[in-house]
C-alpha cells in the first residue's frame, strides 16, 4: 500500500488530464471547474486504497475511485444551489459563477458522467458495482432531503439526527471502500465488512464536522466558525444540549435558535458556552470515539493480514485528529 498523498496524486493527475472538452461549453466548463478545485479526495482515495488492500492494483479501481467523486461534486453543485452558498473550497461556487440553471444543468451532466465510468468494467463487476452506487445515490438524496425538512422541526431527534447524517455522508464513504473491494474481486464478507468500516467512518466524520464547525480553528477549519450556529442547524450539539442543559440555558438556546441577529457573533459564543456548560461539546466528543471504535471493531473480522488492519486502523485515526 502506498501513502495517501500518492492516491491523491492518482486522482489529481486524472482530473488534469482528462478535462470533458465537448459541447456546449457552458453545460461542461462548469463540470470541469467544480472538479479542478480540489479538496481533500477523502472518497476516491479510499476506493484506491481499498483496492490494494485486497491485494488489486489501485488504478484497477481508479474508474470506480473517479466515479465516486464525480458524484459527490454533482451532490455538492446542488447542495451549494439549496443552501445559496456563494463559496466553495474557497472559490465561487457553480451557480455564482455562471447562474443557476447552467448549475442545475451541469450537475444532472455529472451525475451520469459518473456511471459513465462504470462502463469501463466487464459486465459482472459493472452490474455489482451500478447497483451499489444507485443505492447510495438514492440514499444520499433521502439524506439531504431530511437535513432539509430538519430545518423547520422542532422535534427533532438524536436518532433522526444520526440516521440523516449516515444517508448524507456516511454512506458514500461506505460505498467508496465497497467499490474497491467488489473491483479486487474479494469475498463478499470482506466487501461488506469495509463497508462498515467505512460508514461507521463517515458517521464520526460528520460528528467530527459538527464539533469543528462550533470549536475548531478558525485558522485552520477551511470554514467560519460558528456557520452551522448562525443557520440555526439542529446538530448533535445542538441536540445534546436542548436535552441536557438546565432550564435557563435551553430557554436562550430556544430563542437563539428562533433567531437571526444583524450580529451573529454574540449569538455564536453564547451558544458555545451552553454547549460547554451542558456538556454536549464533551458528550460528542464520546460520540465520535465510539464511532470511530466500532469502525475499528469491523478490521478484527476482516479476512486481511494485521500489517494492513494496522494500516486502516491508522488511516481512521488521523482522521479523528483532523482540524480542517
Amino acid at each position: 500500500m502506498h501513502p495517501i498523498a500518492y492516491y491523491q496524486q492518482v486522482v489529481a493527475d486524472y482530473f488534469a488530464q482528462t478535462a470533458v472538452t465537448k459541447e456546449p461549453k457552458n453545460l461542461y466548463d462548469p463540470v470541469n471547474y467544480i472538479l479542478s478545485l480540489g479538496g481533500k479526495r477523502i472518497r476516491p482515495v479510499l476506493t484506491l486504497m481499498t483496492a490494494e488492500v485486497f491485494n488489486a492494483d489501485c488504478r484497477a479501481a481508479l474508474p470506480a475511485a473517479v466515479a465516486v467523486e464525480v458524484f459527490h461534486n454533482f451532490s455538492l453543485v446542488h447542495d451549494d444551489i439549496m443552501d445559496d452558498a456563494p463559496l466553495r473550497r474557497g472559490n465561487q461556487t457553480v451557480h455564482e459563477k455562471w447562474d443557476t440553471n447552467t448549475a442545475i444543468l451541469s450537475g444532472d451532466a455529472m451525475l451520469i458522467l459518473a456511471y459513465q465510468h462504470f462502463e469501463q468494467y466487464e459486465p459482472a463487476t459493472f452490474r455489482e458495482l451500478a447497483k451499489l452506487f444507485s443505492k447510495t445515490a438514492l440514499e444520499v438524496c433521502e439524506g439531504q432531503q431530511w437535513d432539509v425538512d430538519f430545518e423547520t422541526r422542532n422535534d427533532v431527534t438524536e436518532p433522526e439526527y444520526l440516521k440523516m447524517i449516515e444517508y448524507k455522508t456516511a454512506v458514500l464513504v461506505g460505498a467508496a471502500m465497497k467499490m474497491g473491494a467488489i473491483v479486487a474481486g474479494t469475498t463478499t464478507e470482506n466487501a461488506n465488512l469495509i463497508y462498515d468500516f467505512g460508514r461507521y467512518l463517515g458517521i464520526a466524520f460528520q460528528l467530527q464536522d459538527d464539533y469543528l464547525d462550533a470549536f475548531g480553528d478558525p485558522l485552520t477549519f477551511g470554514k467560519q466558525v460558528g456557520g452551522d450556529i448562525i443557520e440555526n442547524k439542529k446538530t448533535y450539539l445542538y441536540l445534546k444540549a436542548l436535552k441536557q442543559a438546565n432550564a435557563y440555558d435551553r430557554e436562550r438556546l430556544l430563542q437563539w435558535f428562533a433567531a437571526q441577529p444583524e450580529d451573529p457573533a454574540a449569538k455564536v459564543e453564547d451558544v458555545k458556552n451552553i454547549f460547554t456548560a451542558s456538556r454536549a461539546d464533551a458528550v460528542t466528543k464520546e460520540a465520535i470515539e465510539e464511532y470511530t471504535l466500532k469502525a475499528f471493531d469491523t478490521l478484527d473480522k476482516m479476512d486481511i493480514t494485521d500489517d494492513k488492519k494496522a494500516l486502516l486502523r491508522a488511516f481512521g485515526q488521523n482522521l479523528m485528529k483532523r482540524t480542517v
